[in-house]
């Protein structure tokens, strides 16, 4: 294992940004630090690069405490979500600083150099702007510039925060599944700050959520999406729909509708929040004995697929469901109709607000 955090802990006057964490972040992983704004990641983050000081608590690498080490001795790299390339500088420049500043015992020559950055220019497949400035790239181009400086180090760690956060949706896509196939050729231990739970889910190999300073759960990208440890992860993971029930003898009665819950079967009559996702959801054009009956309110075409808001008893708010056009289309579904809603799968916990 590369890094280990011992109960770290971090406030800012009477704000607690990180509360008594505990983590093992796995040797040439890509770790994703995925939350809301406020929930400690970045300063998480700050912390294994030096950048922050704990006020308690312990961060190691490979073994060794490396709590109170200087940035320069950690052996990280820094990618921030504003590219902190140098203006004056090249690009052949920007990447080869690192190497050019240090110590003239550890400095390689400049041929040494000169390879090294080249190949990695020709990593993040940018060899040819090797003589531009910085102003005479693209976002996305300078992100990728930042990376390749990042790396020229050999960092033992690499840590970015929100990358691409700065980015327009189109580039920001196209830049996640170009890191992730990088990620894959190169292995270095990689921790990524972000808040956008897709790009967590399609870049990691492991995701940590976190909320108040603390993790809420931490697994691979299916088991958190999949599995979701309580109500904050299921609904800070993507489009979630929330129905009351009752709990007892290891079911869940929404109304007309039974949901088995056999993780629950001690339970005698309690409050229960159901969570469903929306293309999770089975629409039927008419009456069934399984299922909560609904009015189709409004419907949105995306492409391939049909977004649809219903109102129904017994749900919080308007239902979300989603399925695929071809599909909607059989249903013969106008606005304003009845419809029926079966949900495929579910999670039920119960109501804390009301024990």
């Amino acid at each position: 294992m590369s890094i280990k955090i011992e109960n770290l802990n971090k406030r800012f006057g009477d704000f607690v940004a990180v509360d008594n964490i505990n983590l093992t972040l796995p040797d040439g992983q890509l770790t994703a630090l995925l939350g809301p704004s406020g929930s400690g990641k970045t300063t998480l983050l700050r912390m294994i690069a030096g950048l922050e000081q704990p006020d308690s608590g312990r961060i190691s690498f490979y073994g060794e405490d490396a709590t109170d080490l200087h940035v320069s001795h950690r052996g990280v790299g820094f990618v921030f979500q504003h590219y902190a390339l140098f203006k004056h500088m090249t690009v052949f420049e920007n990447v080869a600083y690192g190497l050019t500043v240090r110590p003239r015992r550890l400095r390689p020559d400049k041929a040494a150099i000169r390879k090294k950055v080249m190949s990695l220019l020709e990593l993040v497949q940018l060899d040819w702007t090797a003589d531009r400035y910085p102003s005479q790239l693209s976002g996305g181009q300078r992100q990728r510039i930042a990376l390749a400086r990042a790396l020229a180090v050999e960092p033992k760690v690499l840590l970015l925060d929100e990358p691409f956060g700065a980015l327009d949706a189109k580039v920001r896509a196209e830049l996640r599944r170009w890191l992730r196939r990088l990620h894959d050729e190169i292995h270095v231990t990689s921790v990524f700050v972000t808040h956008d739970q897709e790009e967590a889910l399609e870049v990691s190999d492991r995701v940590v959520v976190m909320n108040q300073g603390r993790v809420e759960q931490e697994g691979s990208p299916e088991e958190v999406y999949d599995h979701p440890a309580n109500p904050f992860v299921y609904q800070f993971l993507g489009n979630v729909n929330l129905f009351h029930a009752r709990v007892g003898q290891g079911a869940a009665t929404i109304g007309g509708l039974r949901l088995p819950v056999p993780e629950l079967k001690e339970v005698e009559n309690e409050t229960g929040l159901a969570y469903v996702r929306p293309h999770e959801i089975e629409v039927l054009a008419g009456p069934a004995p399984d299922a909560l009956h609904a009015v189709l309110e409004s419907l949105t075409v995306v492409g391939p697929t049909v977004r649809l808001e219903l109102r129904a008893d017994d749900a919080k708010g308007l239902i979300q469901a989603e399925l695929p056009k071809t599909h909607f289309r059989t249903l013969g579904l106008l606005q304003g109709d009845d419809a029926w809603l079966r949900p495929l799968r579910s999670k039920v916990f119960l109501d804390q607000h009301s024990a």
